[in-house]
C-alpha cells in the first residue's frame, strides 16, 4: 500500500515537473553512477533491471518507465532536480555546448525533439506539430490533435488541396467525409487519398483524437510509397521501443 501511495506520488511529481528522459539526463545517471565509482552490475541489482537496460539509458538510447527511472535516481543519491538539470558544478556555457552538440547530433540522425516542434493551434480545435521529415523533400510529417467536437472546418465544409495524404489515428475517433460518403476511423485505423478529392475531418465525439498525417507533394521527385514504407517503418519500431521501455 505505501510503495503504491510513493509510486503515485513520484509519478505526479514526474508530470508537474514534466519530465523527459534525453541524453541529458542519461549522461546525469551515468556521471553520477562513475562519481560513486559504482559498477553498472551493481546499480542495476539495486533497481532490479538488466545491466543492458541501464546502459541503454544512461546513452539516450531508451527511455525507462517512471518506476524504473526515480529507482535509479535514489540508487545513486539523486534528486529530480538534479535529474533535470544535471551537473550543478557545470558552467552554463559547458552546459550550452553540450546541448548544442547534443542536437548536432540528433540532426545527423534526422531526430527532431518534442521541445523543437513548431505547433500550430487553430481556433476550431485542432493542433498541429510538424515532426522530422528525415530530409525527404517534398515530405510533410504532422502530429494532429482534434479535441472534442473539433473539426478541420469551422463551418463543416469540405476541403481540397494538392498532394498525397496519409495519416493513421492513434487515439480517439476521427470522421473522415471524403467526397459523398462518410467514414469512422478509430486507434489503429489509417487512410491514404488524393487530396484533390474534397474531404473533411472532425471529431464527433467529447474525447481528444490524435493522428500522425503524412502528406506528400506531388511536384517533388519522391518515391511515396518507399517513403511512406521508411517513415512508417521508423515510427512502428519507436512505437515498440516505447512501449517496451514503459514495461521495464
Amino acid at each position: 500500500m505505501v510503495r503504491g501511495v510513493r509510486q503515485a506520488v513520484v509519478a505526479a511529481e514526474a508530470a508537474r515537473k514534466g519530465l523527459i528522459v534525453t541524453d541529458e539526463i542519461g549522461s546525469a545517471l551515468k556521471r553520477a553512477r562513475r562519481e560513486r565509482k559504482l559498477p553498472l552490475r551493481e546499480v542495476a541489482g539495486r533497481v532490479g533491471i538488466s545491466t543492458s537496460l541501464l546502459s541503454q539509458v544512461e546513452n539516450g538510447k531508451t527511455q525507462p518507465s517512471v518506476k524504473t527511472l526515480f529507482g535509479l535516481a535514489a540508487a545513486l543519491g539523486l534528486s529530480l532536480d538534479e535529474l533535470v538539470t544535471g551537473d550543478d558544478s557545470e558552467s552554463p556555457a559547458a552546459a550550452a555546448g553540450r546541448r548544442a552538440e547534443a542536437r548536432a547530433r540528433d540532426a545527423r540522425a534526422g531526430i527532431q525533439r518534442k521541445s523543437d516542434n513548431p505547433v500550430l493551434d487553430m481556433e476550431n480545435g485542432v493542433r498541429w506539430e510538424k515532426l522530422s521529415t528525415g530530409g525527404h523533400a517534398g515530405l510533410q510529417t504532422l502530429f494532429v490533435t482534434y479535441e472534442g467536437g473539433a473539426s478541420s472546418s469551422a463551418e463543416g465544409r469540405s476541403m481540397r488541396h494538392q498532394g498525397q495524404e496519409f495519416a493513421c489515428i492513434l487515439e480517439g475517433t476521427l470522421r473522415l467525409k471524403l467526397d459523398f460518403d462518410e467514414h469512422e476511423l478509430h486507434a489503429g485505423d489509417s487512410f491514404c487519398f488524393d487530396s484533390t478529392r474534397p474531404h473533411l475531418f472532425s471529431n464527433p465525439t467529447t474525447e481528444r483524437t490524435t493522428g500522425i498525417w503524412l502528406i506528400f507533394d506531388p511536384h517533388a521527385e519522391l518515391d511515396v510509397e518507399k517513403t511512406l514504407t521508411e517513415v512508417m517503418s521508423s515510427f512502428t519500431h519507436a512505437s515498440a521501443a516505447s512501449r517496451s521501455a514503459s514495461q521495464s
